[in-house]
């Protein structure tokens, strides 16, 4: 378990793509990062799929929870197995707006990937919102100082 691991929430304004993610799930987070050493991991339409990077963070922007009970070693052995996969329109649409649970197979959507890489049932299934909401949730239950 590693406390340095955190999952990043964009709330910001963002582009187009963050407005009709806001719209659809009427919710204000349009986009998340897994941020382990610095470093933040996720699938993004902007990078055209899975990446790694280090991005600037404007606080007004984003929002970082903690997760201590994630696995480094399990996020960076999922992202080396997945560092080619292209960005998932196709499961975006099925599983987020058809509300279908159809994997893309190599490729992944933002909160997919996520939650994927902490190794969450249904990875396909959150929206960068309902990720956040479950793992506070898994937080406050799982893991308690």
């Amino acid at each position: 378990m590693d406390s340095s691991i955190k999952l990043a929430i964009y709330v910001g304004k963002g582009k187009i793509g963050n407005w009709a993610i806001r719209k659809w799930t009427g919710r204000q987070e349009s986009h998340c990062e897994l941020v382990v050493d610095g470093l933040a991991y996720s699938s993004s339409i902007q990078d055209k799929g899975v990446r790694a990077k280090y991005i600037e963070w404007n606080p007004a922007h984003w929002k970082f929870i903690p997760i201590p009970w994630a696995s480094k070693e399990s996020i960076l052995k999922h992202y080396t197995e997945t560092e080619d996969n292209k960005y998932a329109f196709f499961s975006l649409l099925t599983s987020q707006i058809l509300n279908r649970n159809v994997d893309d197979g190599n490729a992944d959507f933002c909160s997919e990937w996520c939650a994927r890489a902490l190794g969450l049932p249904n990875p396909n299934t959150y929206n960068p919102g309902t990720l956040a909401e479950l793992v506070t949730y898994l937080n406050e239950t799982l893991y308690q100082d």
